[in-house]
């Protein structure tokens, strides 16, 4: 079930449309060294699924390691909006906190990871290795 979503940056500069063919059933964390100290939920989406409103242009572009993967943040507030996947080249991860009326504490559990032992480096699928929960007070 595609789910379409407005969202954008923390000062507003990026703004973008997003299809998710599969809702939030694909929200999830990674255990990367980049991911742990992002600490973002995000979903799925395809590179045609992504259109840009206004303020493409003010993204900046963020690699490490391999430099497959590529994370786009906005360079006036610094906000990571999404990324192109190592794993799956031909997807997005998008930042669910920049998507108009979702916050990540809306997921009460979420399937973490394997970020470590990536799939490219190791050959083998991903794998959930735990569950992040947010038990509201």
């Amino acid at each position: 079930m595609t789910t379409s979503h407005e969202a954008g940056c923390h000062c507003g500069t990026v703004r973008f449309r997003v299809d998710l063919p599969d809702g939030f059933r694909t929200a999830r964390r990674c255990t990367c060294s980049f991911c742990r100290m992002r600490g973002a939920v995000v979903v799925s989406a395809r590179l045609a699924d992504i259109t840009f409103l206004a303020g493409e242009d003010n993204l900046t572009l963020y690699q490490f390691n391999t430099r497959t993967a590529k994370h786009w943040f906005c360079k006036t507030c610094g906000i990571y909006m999404h990324h192109q996947r190592r794993s799956k080249p031909y997807e997005y991860g998008i930042n669910v906190a920049c998507l108009r009326g979702v916050s990540p504490f809306d997921f009460v559990e979420v399937p973490v990871v394997d970020g470590v032992a990536h799939p490219s480096d190791t050959g083998n699928p991903a794998r959930v290795i735990g569950t992040l929960r947010f038990d509201p007070a």
